[in-house]
């Protein structure tokens, strides 16, 4: 049996009108598994790219959205990705930009999450969970605050989640993208000082591309990752290692 096949599986995958999630439903699909695309934007796109896929409407700036998904249907991988970012000066921030974040990057992470593990013990059935993070889970960035604060949130998520739930047969592991050339870093790659600033410690010498994260996530949903439990992988290019 190959231990990165997905045959038989199905997964859900948020945030797979673009960008990684929709690279990380190619390949899901292409390794495999059958995919429901979920996302607040149409998703014809991706729906292009993997016949046999389907789509449904989740919009997670109600960290609720997921609540009703997975009773009664037979999803095993969870895609944790949707997510969205506000820039400004910490001195500047507001209270809406940090809730607006916090809601779809963090609560809704957690809520979907458990939404999908308790469907999956009403079945007693085995499962994997990929959340999205970032560098900055794992760093602390700059004009982000919220999206920092989230994305350690979300770090610390994927191991208490695993600690209470690797006995189940559910595997919760993240991966940390570095600078990936998505909707979320056109701002920076449109400034030039900034891009090349980031270019400069990036050992790889170029952003990274969605599809650059879509293997990890792939190999955390199979069974090759079966005894990997609360890792979070860094896919960067590099960038943690200068």
């Amino acid at each position: 049996m190959n231990p990165f096949s997905l045959q038989g599986r199905h997964a859900l995958v948020t945030g797979a009108n673009t960008g990684i999630g929709q690279a990380i439903a190619v390949a899901l699909a292409q390794a495999g598994a059958r995919v429901t695309l979920a996302a607040r934007r149409d998703c014809a796109e991706t729906l292009a790219l993997i016949p046999g896929a389907s789509a449904i409407r989740l919009d997670f700036t109600d960290p609720m959205a997921a609540r009703d998904t997975f009773a009664g249907a037979d999803y095993d991988i969870l895609i944790n990705n949707a997510g969205t970012i506000r820039r400004a000066d910490s001195l500047d921030f507001t209270e809406a930009d940090w809730d607006a974040v916090m809601d779809v990057n963090l609560k809704a992470v957690f809520f979907t999450a458990q939404a999908f593990a308790k469907a999956l013990a009403q079945r007693k059935a085995p499962g994997a969970v990929v959340n999205i993070a970032s560098l900055l889970a794992l760093q602390g960035g700059i004009r982000v605050p919220s999206y920092t604060a989230a994305k350690h949130g979300v770090a610390g998520l994927t191991k208490i989640l695993a600690n209470e739930w690797a006995a189940m047969g559910i595997n919760v592991n993240a991966i940390a993208p570095g600078y990936i050339e998505t909707n979320n870093t056109e701002a920076l790659r449109a400034d030039p000082d900034r891009s090349e600033a980031i270019l400069a410690r990036i050992p790889a010498g170029r952003w990274g591309r969605p599809e650059d994260i879509a293997g990890t996530a792939v190999f955390l949903a199979s069974p090759a990752a079966a005894y990997i439990h609360g890792a979070i992988l860094n896919v960067d290019g590099g960038w943690l290692a200068r």
